[in-house]
């Protein structure tokens, strides 16, 4: 995701009260983080690949992740953003 997309999708996530922000990564890697309510954070699509997928972390540490979802390369932002709200965070695999 470049920078200026994860900006515009981590607004939209707050403006429908999701608790985002961007994700810095690596060197022009950028993706959304989402704040989980039990301290866990989801980080999407920050491998700089097309498609929409999500690791899960605790304290640093992977504990899931979200398949890529198949797709999502075509995706417009208000599909992403509703893709990452909809996501059942308590099954990734």
């Amino acid at each position: 995701m470049e920078e200026n997309q994860a900006r515009r999708v981590v607004d939209a996530l707050r403006d429908r009260g999701t608790d985002a922000t961007l994700a810095r990564v690596g060197v022009r890697q950028f993706g959304v983080a989402v704040r989980l309510p039990d301290g866990r954070e989801a980080v999407w699509d920050s491998d700089g690949t097309a498609s929409l997928e999500a690791q899960v972390m605790r304290n640093g540490v992977l504990v899931g992740f979200v398949p890529v979802i198949e797709g999502s390369e075509d995706y417009t932002e208000d599909q992403i953003v509703d893709a990452i709200r909809r996501t059942d965070y308590d099954k990734p695999i």
